[in-house]
Order: structure tokens, then C-alpha cells, then sequence
């Protein structure tokens, strides 16, 4: 797993200003990747490192610096625009470029004066989903999710038998994802009323999901399985993701294959990806309850238990459209910690992997909803209003069982501990937008 060095010094201050404010989500102990490009402009993609306000261009720094033909290789691809290929480079890639950076975005750095041209203000920097994604599977880590909405539809057996021996995932549809600020069209379905038959028609009762997202740098081969002993080597790092989930049209379509309609017509990521080695400072023991099985061997190792958690703060904030026609910021709705989920990263690479299924890089895992163990710490508007029976009242009046036409959710993650700098992850955030008309049979529409 990824261990402490020189970069993580919390000491260490960059010559860019604005990543030496206590506030910053970007300091230089962070450094992320993303794909951008300057607003209005039609340059290609390129990657570009997170620093303070600003966005350190790759593709302008690998042409300016004096590198070295070993560092110039790793800005290669990043310069034009394939995080997936660096992403393949391994964990010893990352961590050289990681380093290189850091010296070269550190106060006093010679390197100052050839990259501060570079910079790009981020409020000028038009973001896209990080990397290519070939596969996406949601996984079911949030135990305090898990059972609360079990509860709602099996109170007599809230987490089925399963639960606490296999880590439950499913396949989504990585067409989908999309990169924070954007705005989706509330989905079509057939859900089910009080009526004999079903009905077909916009959702009524839409609804976010608070998760992280995992993303893969080396992949195995088919037929290979990835030891819990090398699982996190091949983990790139970390995003928020929220799956939105129609959930009338998923109690009606789930049994028995799961869910289908319901997950598939929109994703947001957060478009900064915060690497593993990041995360360093902020890893945690990996505990599971008195009395609750030990994992399979399979899953199971002594770094795992070590520090096989990471302690990442989540956050959902909302702003309806009444509020952003009033001017007024978004409130927040909860928050929880990644700590509290059942199974680890590494736990998630060596089981999916464990029966030969290969993983590319740049294949994205979602932990599933983070909830917490109190009252108020759902992930989820159907936990937060007990499936909509206790709608929740904003600070302004307004109240939501579920999500309106014009609601925006904002999803926010950050790791602090004494004596380390706060990292974070940047705004998810996407808007509710009202239903599309179905597409309708030209013939149907001629006799209609």
C-alpha cells in the first residue's frame, strides 16, 4: 500500500499562492488529475494537475521544462489528453511524477518561472470526465445503507444472508457517466401505483446516491486474478460519483436480475482524481463489528486490517431552483465517512478479479451509497425520508421527498487529520432537468 514521503509534508508550501490557504482543496499535498481545456476554445483535451485555484496544463509544461527524458515520457501522454495510458504505467510512474511535481510546484523552485505560464485559472478551465471508461461496476459497501433500506422491504430480514461474506456489485453503464456541472433529463420508466396495471411516464421519485468511485491504473489479464497482497498497486485513485436512481422504476424492474432502467441513464463523477498516494496520510485500520465473520481468506490480509481504510469525508449539499432563482448558497443534507463502509478498495479489486475477469485501466468501481450509522446520515433522499413517508424541510420552507424539476445536488468529499494538510476532491454536482417526450412509432404517430 502507499506510504508516506516527502510530498506529503504538510510543511511544504507551492509558489502558487492560492494553494497555501488553509480553505484550499488543492493543496500541494494533493495534486490531482483531470482533462480540461481552456473555456471557449477548441483545444484538444489535455490533462492538467489541480493547485490551488489553478490548473498546472501538462501538455504546455512538457513543452516549456527542462525534464528529463525519464519525466518527459510520463508528460507524454498526459499532454495529450490519455490519462489511461499513464494510468497503465503502474504505481512507480505515479509516484515519480508525483514527486517531480511537487519539487516543481514547491516555494523557491527554479522550476517557477517556465511553469508559471502553464497555469490555467480553473474558473476558465472547461472540465471532462477524467479518462476513458471502458466498464463500470457499482458495488454495495455502505452496510448502514444496505440495512436501512432493506429495512423499508424486508424489516424482518434487513441484510440478506449474503451480505457480510461477498462484496455485492452489479454492472452499470459507463455511456452514462458524466463529468460534474452538468444537467440530465428526469428518466421514462414503468413503475408500479395501487393500479392493476403498470404505468409508464417520467419517474416520480428520483433520487441521488452519495458514493466514491474507484478508478483502475494496471489491469490484469483474462483468466488472472489480482492478490489482495497487489490489489492497491493497481488502484489509480479516487473520485465522487453519484448514482442516480429512479427508484419507482427500480422497486418494479430489480427482481430478479437487479437494477436496469433505474441506474442507467445518468452518473456524475467529479472531474479531479485524487491518487491513492495522495491518501497516504489519511489511511485507517479496516475493523468489522464484534461477532460479524471474517472475510474469506481470499480477502483478507494483514495490511488490510492495518490500514485498508480510508478516512474520507462525504458531504451532499442541495440548491432547488427556488433558491437559485433567490440567490441563496446550498444547504447541507448530511454527511458520513467512507470509514464506515463494509469493505475496503483492495477487498473490491480481489474479488472482482478473483474468478479471471480482467480489469483495464481507467475501469471505474463504485463503493456503493455511504451512509452513516446515526439518524441523519443517509446517503440517499429514501433513507433521509424513510422512502418518502417523512419528507425533510429546507432552512428556506421548501420541502422534498424526492428530487424536482430544477434541484441541484452537489456532492462534496475531503480528508483533514492533525497534523496533515486538508486534501479534497472538488464539486459533484449535476441538475435535475424536466423529462423528455418519448420517442413515438412514426406509424403510431400518423394513425394517432
Amino acid at each position: 500500500m502507499n506510504r508516506l514521503d516527502d510530498t506529503h509534508d504538510p510543511a511544504l508550501r507551492s509558489w502558487v499562492a492560492s494553494a497555501n490557504e488553509a480553505a484550499s482543496e488543492f493543496p500541494l499535498q494533493n495534486l490531482p488529475y483531470g482533462r480540461f481545456r481552456r473555456a471557449g476554445s477548441a483545444e484538444p483535451w489535455r490533462i492538467g494537475v489541480a493547485i490551488g485555484d489553478s490548473v498546472l496544463d501538462l501538455h504546455e509544461a512538457s513543452e516549456r521544462g527542462d525534464w528529463s527524458d525519464e519525466i518527459r515520457a510520463l508528460l507524454q501522454p498526459l499532454a495529450v489528453g490519455d490519462l489511461n495510458r499513464f494510468m497503465a504505467l503502474g504505481p512507480l510512474a505515479r509516484t515519480t511524477l508525483r514527486r517531480t511535481l511537487s519539487q516543481a510546484l514547491r516555494e523557491g523552485s527554479a522550476w517557477q518561472q517556465q511553469l508559471a505560464p502553464c497555469l490555467v485559472p480553473q474558473a476558465q478551465a472547461v472540465m471532462s470526465t477524467p479518462c476513458e471508461v471502458g466498464d463500470y461496476t457499482d458495488f454495495y459497501t455502505g452496510i448502514h445503507h444496505a440495512t436501512a433500506v432493506g429495512k423499508l422491504f424486508r424489516p424482518d430480514q434487513p441484510l440478506l444472508p449474503n451480505y457480510k461474506y461477498v462484496p455485492i456489485g452489479y454492472h452499470g453503464r459507463s455511456s452514462s457517466l458524466r463529468a460534474s456541472g452538468h444537467g440530465f433529463a428526469r428518466p421514462l420508466g414503468q413503475f408500479k401505483t395501487e393500479a392493476a396495471e403498470p404505468q409508464f411516464g417520467p419517474c416520480r421519485r428520483l433520487d441521488y446516491e452519495l458514493e466514491l468511485g474507484a478508478l483502475m491504473g494496471t489491469g490484469n489479464e483474462l483468466g488472472e486474478s489480482i492478490s489482495m497482497a497487489s490489489a492497491e498497486d493497481h488502484l489509480f485513485g479516487l473520485v465522487l460519483l453519484n448514482d442516480w436512481s429512479a427508484r419507482d422504476v427500480q422497486a418494479w424492474e430489480y427482481q430478479p436480475l437487479g437494477p436496469f432502467l433505474s441506474k442507467n441513464f445518468a452518473t456524475t463523477l467529479s472531474p479531479w482524481v485524487v491518487t491513492m498516494e495522495a491518501l497516504a496520510p489519511f489511511r485507517a485500520p479496516f475493523e468489522r463489528p464484534a461477532g460479524d465473520p471474517a472475510p474469506l481468506p481470499y480477502l483478507d490480509s494483514a495490511d488490510n486490517r492495518s490500514r485498508g481504510s480510508v478516512d474520507i469525508t462525504l458531504e451532499v449539499w442541495v440548491q432547488t431552483g427556488a433558491m437559485q432563482q433567490r440567490d441563496e448558497p446550498a444547504v447541507r443534507l448530511m454527511q458520513s465517512n467512507f470509514r464506515d463502509a463494509y469493505w475496503t478498495l483492495a477487498q473490491l479489486v480481489a474479488h472482482h478479479t478473483v474468478n479471471g475477469c480482467n480489469l483495464r485501466p481507467g475501469d471505474l468501481l463504485g463503493s456503493g451509497t455511504q451512509s452513516g450509522p446515526e439518524e441523519g446520515q443517509g446517503g440517499s433522499l429514501l433513507e433521509l425520508t424513510h422512502g418518502g413517508k417523512q419528507p425533510i424541510t429546507l432552512p428556506n420552507g421548501e420541502t422534498r421527498s424526492f428530487l424536482e424539476d430544477g434541484d441541484t445536488v452537489i456532492l462534496r468529499g475531503f480528508c483533514e487529520r492533525a497534523g496533515q494538510r486538508r486534501i479534497g476532491f472538488g464539486d459533484c454536482a449535476a441538475t435535475v432537468q424536466p423529462a423528455v417526450s418519448p420517442v413515438v412509432n412514426p406509424v403510431e404517430r400518423a394513425v394517432g
